[in-house]
């Protein structure tokens, strides 16, 4: 039996045998050129997907370092801002007990006169013995008055017989010393010399030997 094309059956199936092979080598040609098309283009992406990555990575690494160095400056200016906070807080309280120590300064200097004459007053009517109660009165007062001044904080110069110190004495006179051991030293009080919390608030007029 012969075909149209004046082919036998034995002959068309020795025809189908060599294209089947011939025809399965074009496919797989075929895939392989379409694999090898596709294989580029995804190393491609990857790179560039590493690519992307790596410059957001970097873009948070820098912002991760501008907010640690706004944070270190912060700090610095927060620290020096309490250093200075608390510098000006113990200024401030130092300088308010200061004044609460010497508020009163000014009362008790304009009283120092009045001081000095009762200790006049006192001395003088030491010798004359029909005043002896008058005398006892008086120094009464004296003593209640010079107490509550030292209440205050008033603390009186201890000055004869004491080497001169320009920083709590006025030299209003100096003498020929007696001896030598009185060279440079306080031999006479003019005038008491006073301190308020330790500052002084009137030098003691004194005279010295030389």
């Amino acid at each position: 039996f012969k075909s149209k094309k004046g082919m036998s059956e034995k002959d068309m199936k020795e025809q189908e045998n060599v294209n089947t092979p011939n025809q399965a080598e074009e496919a797989g040609n075929v895939n392989s050129q379409a694999e090898n098309q596709e294989t580029p283009c995804a190393e491609e992406q990857l790179k560039e997907f590493r690519k992307e990555k790596k410059k957001k990575q970097d873009k948070h690494e820098e912002e991760i370092k501008e907010l640690k160095e706004k944070l270190s400056e912060s700090n610095d200016k927060f620290l020096r801002l309490y250093s200075e906070f608390d510098n000006y807080r113990k200024r401030t309280s130092k300088e308010r007990l200061d004044l609460l120590k010497t508020a009163s300064e000014e009362m008790i200097v304009a009283m120092l006169p009045v001081l000095d004459d009762f200790e006049r007053a006192m001395k003088s009517m030491e010798a004359d013995e029909n005043s002896r109660h008058f005398r006892e009165g008086t120094e009464l007062i004296y003593n209640k008055f010079k107490s509550l001044l030292e209440q205050k904080g008033l603390k009186k110069m201890e000055s004869i017989n004491q080497d001169f110190n320009p920083d709590i004495h006025e030299a209003i006179a100096q003498i020929p010393a007696p001896d030598e051991n009185s060279k440079g030293k306080v031999i006479d009080e003019v005038e008491k010399g006073y301190c308020l919390h330790e500052k002084v608030i009137r030098f003691a007029k004194v005279v010295v030997a030389q």
